[in-house]
């Protein structure tokens, strides 16, 4: 399956490989599916809501013209904003992404800006094309990263999340570490997280002295934002481990 067996890897400055399981048709349909259903059941509640105004309160012509055009304004928004609102809020998740364990990141790896958000999500429209995302579906046969045309635009990928995270947890939370490093990891990106996770998963296979050096590495790189101790930074493996298991609880990066 291309849900699988798909992956977009990029190696980091600290020469640690972060593997991203890029999400298949199957998955980001059901994860569209659930956000149409959201538009669906809020459409509906506009529609009940729109005819009690009309019926109910007798309006006239320009006051049912108005109504009109709120609902074709609501329309837009549930159909556009909807989407590039919640990726651009919700660090490229909507609804439907989040209860998959999608995400939408840029193809080099790092987290999506708003510009990203809405220049994808105006080509949703040419996507759907000639009908429930024919061009959106034949682009992402044909793209080695399971693209749509607005992807492409934006340069994103939808990637996995779960896996990953699975992954980790089952890889370092086995050995027992206190719950606080007495530092807050809510300062550290997204970016940041998955570098120290990614580390984290791959320890094991590297060589003693390059695992050391990695984990210095990784270090430094969040070392002065957090503000770490000389003290600290010398168990650096230890103060990872801890750091992104406080960010996992803290954030719920999934």
């Amino acid at each position: 399956m291309a849900d699988e067996a798909d992956k977009l890897t990029i190696e980091t400055p600290e020469l640690v490989p972060l593997d991203f399981p890029l999400a298949g048709i199957g998955s980001r349909f059901l994860a569209v599916a659930m956000d149409f259903l959201i538009q669906l059941v809020v459409s509906l509640s506009l529609v009940i809501v729109g005819m009690l105004l009309a019926f109910g309160f007798s309006l006239s012509d320009r006051g049912t013209m108005w109504l009109a055009a709120m609902g074709v304004l609501a329309y837009f928004l549930l159909q556009f904003v909807y989407f590039a609102g919640f990726e651009a809020l919700w660090n490229g998740q909507t609804l439907g992404k989040r209860q998959m364990h999608l995400r939408v990141i840029k193809d080099s790896g790092r987290p999506i800006t708003v510009y990203d958000a809405v220049a994808r999500n105006l080509l949703r429209i040419v996507d759907s094309l000639p009908g429930f995302y024919g061009v959106g579906i034949v682009s992402m046969l044909l793209s080695s990263k399971n693209q749509r045309l607005g992807d492409f635009v934006a340069g994103t990928v939808v990637v996995h999340e779960q896996p990953l995270a699975d992954h980790a947890q089952g890889a370092w939370t086995s050995q027992p570490a206190a719950v606080s490093s007495s530092y807050d990891p809510s300062a550290l990106t997204a970016e940041e997280y998955q570098l120290m996770e990614a580390f984290l998963v791959r320890r094991e296979q590297l060589p003693q002295e390059v695992r050391l050096a990695i984990a210095r590495r990784v270090m430094m790189r969040i070392g002065v934002k957090l503000k770490i101790s000389e003290l600290d930074r010398q168990n650096p493996e230890t103060l990872i481990e801890k750091l992104a298991n406080e960010y996992r609880n803290r954030a719920q990066f999934r």
